[in-house]
């Protein structure tokens, strides 16, 4: 039987990235080649009820053994595509034993402590790295090599006594756009973890509001010769716009429960320039005032420049799921525990971005989020200690089990 380690290198073999400019679900029809393959996985594993959809979701469900027919559907999820910050094509992943100090990865980049302090943790153990031209595609195929090697385990051992589990794979949670078609009535949960987290024994149940906001600026492009006091350079009334956000409330300034404005792309020329942000913030109150303040700004640049000059649009994305698990906290309690019987020292943070589980928390099934053991995510210096894979497996048959 395959172990945690043999599905992840597997997985990552396959290119998923999710793209953010697509009009289409799911973003990229690269993402149904895996989700194809792991509902043929989960059949021959023995699972039931496996269904691929035309939108990508892969759901199935492992029946309780006898005696736990009662008991609540537990579910967990885990997500198929990977980030479009870096490339997810031709994943060279390695395991490499960690000594300590830097470690080459190729392409001339590296791991170095001094950078990436978390690395002391791991000396002495076995890391799984990229080549340095690629991500390495943990967030979130972890996630679905810990869960499928969950079920599997309980597949092969039918005495160990669990109530009716319900797995569920994801396209496009990097785009936010992972639960858009999801059936909570064919996923069959009543309540439910994802699998989605970084490093071992990260519990997570307060996630940030999020919105995305879209400036359009309209210029007046006039030939440079004879611009004076006629041309309106929409690149320059863009950055006039972006000055005016507060300088210490970036990703780059904040931390832990701190909200942020982070402007991602620019695009444009003089005629007309696209500004692309995020606005994140735990406190409900500061978010809406985080969206209040960008639309008082783009009023005042119209008073400045013209009606109609500068076009706001604001988009929220997800809420912070708190308010729906607060009710349940025993799913938090019971993560705590099945990760002290594994060994693992739970610890509870705030998410500084969101999960296919907190739209699902609002969509009627409570679903915090757990580690997968990796670190780094999004870019080229991903890693995940063998180790920690290896101790979610354990920590997923203990949250599934019955006691």
């Amino acid at each position: 039987m395959m172990n945690v380690i043999d599905r992840f290198l597997k997985y990552v073999s396959y290119d998923t990235q999710s793209d953010e400019n697509s009009q289409t679900f799911p973003s990229t029809p690269k993402q149904k080649v895996l989700g194809k393959a792991l509902a043929e996985e989960l059949i021959s594993i023995g699972l039931q009820d496996v269904r691929f959809d035309d939108y990508g979701y892969v759901y199935a469900v492992l029946p309780a053994t006898g005696g736990q027919e009662n008991r609540p559907v537990l579910g967990f999820l885990a997500h198929m595509d990977t980030s479009p910050s870096a490339s997810g094509a031709g994943v060279r992943a390695k395991v490499v034993s960690y000594p300590g100090g830097v470690l080459k990865l190729g392409n001339g980049e590296v791991l170095d402590p001094a950078v990436f302090p978390s690395l002391n943790r791991y000396i002495g153990q076995e890391l799984i790295v990229t080549d340095g031209s690629t991500l390495l595609g943990a967030d979130d195929k972890a996630g679905v090599a810990e869960i499928m090697t969950a079920v599997a385990e309980l597949v092969a051992h039918p005495e160990i006594p669990h109530g009716k589990i319900a797995v569920a794979f994801t396209p496009d949670e990097e785009v936010g756009a992972g639960m858009d078609h999801f059936s909570v009535e064919q996923f069959g949960a009543q309540f439910a973890y994802t699998v989605d987290g970084g490093e071992l024994g990260e519990i997570e149940y307060e996630n940030f509001n999020a919105a995305s906001a879209t400036l359009c600026v309209h210029g007046l492009n006039i030939h440079p010769g004879s611009a004076k006091n006629k041309m309106k350079n929409a690149i320059l009334m863009a950055q006039e716009w972006i000055s005016r956000l507060p300088a210490n409330e970036t990703p780059a300034h904040t931390e832990g429960y701190e909200g942020f404005y982070h402007v991602m792309h620019i695009r444009g020329d003089e005629t007309e320039t696209t500004v692309s942000l995020l606005i994140r913030d735990h406190d409900m109150a500061k978010f809406l005032s985080r969206k209040a303040f960008l639309q008082d700004l783009t009023a005042a640049e119209n008073r400045i420049w013209g009606e109609g000059r500068f076009e706001l649009t604001l988009r929220d994305s997800y809420f912070n799921m708190k308010e729906k698990i607060l009710p349940h906290m025993e799913l938090i309690e019971n993560a705590k525990t099945a990760m002290q019987q594994a060994g693992v020292e739970p610890e509870c943070l705030p998410i500084r971005g969101g999960t296919d589980g907190a739209r699902l928390s609002f969509m009627g099934v409570p679903c915090p989020n757990l580690s997968t053991g990796g670190a780094n995510f999004h870019g080229v210096h991903e890693y995940i200690p063998v180790r920690s894979m290896e101790k979610m497996v354990e920590v997923l048959i203990r949250l599934m089990r019955a006691e």
